[in-house]
């Protein structure tokens, strides 16, 4: 755990210069990085959305969007079908340097895996949805 732990505190140091500045500037955290990691699907998702994905309540998942908003990272815009809903995107702009950050910190993991045997492979992923699912509040 030490080892992944450090691997962790170090993301920021991995980050593209431009959104390495923006993260420094606006104080922005991991939490706001996984905003931006659910919204490379291209795809506009509801602040509901994010919240589920995320694991987080609703007031938690607005100010996290609305930091990225500020930051310029995102886009907000009012659902046309339901007013009351607002739909996020994120600014086509820092789509390159996102999908870069994404691209150097999955290496790891998917060198690990790609060493592993098809059966160790299951195991892995398998321990991990366990994990997972324990770590849920």
């Amino acid at each position: 755990m030490p080892l992944l732990a450090a691997y962790f505190q170090r993301a920021r140091s991995e980050m593209p210069p431009a959104l390495q500045e923006i993260f420094s500037r606006r104080r922005l955290t991991a939490r706001h990085g996984a905003v931006l990691t659910q919204l490379l699907t291209g795809q506009q998702l509801s602040v509901t959305e994010l919240a589920g994905r995320l694991g987080v309540t609703l007031s938690t998942a607005s100010e996290l969007v609305g930091n990225l908003s500020d930051a310029g990272l995102v886009e907000r815009q009012e659902d046309p079908a339901n007013r009351r809903r607002t739909l996020v995107s994120l600014q086509q702009e820092y789509r390159p340097a996102v999908l870069s950050f994404i691209a150097i910190r999955a290496a790891p993991l998917l060198r690990a895996m790609a060493s592993l045997s098809p059966r160790d492979r299951a195991g892995f992923v398998a321990g991990l949805a366990a994990w997972g699912r324990e770590a849920q509040p």
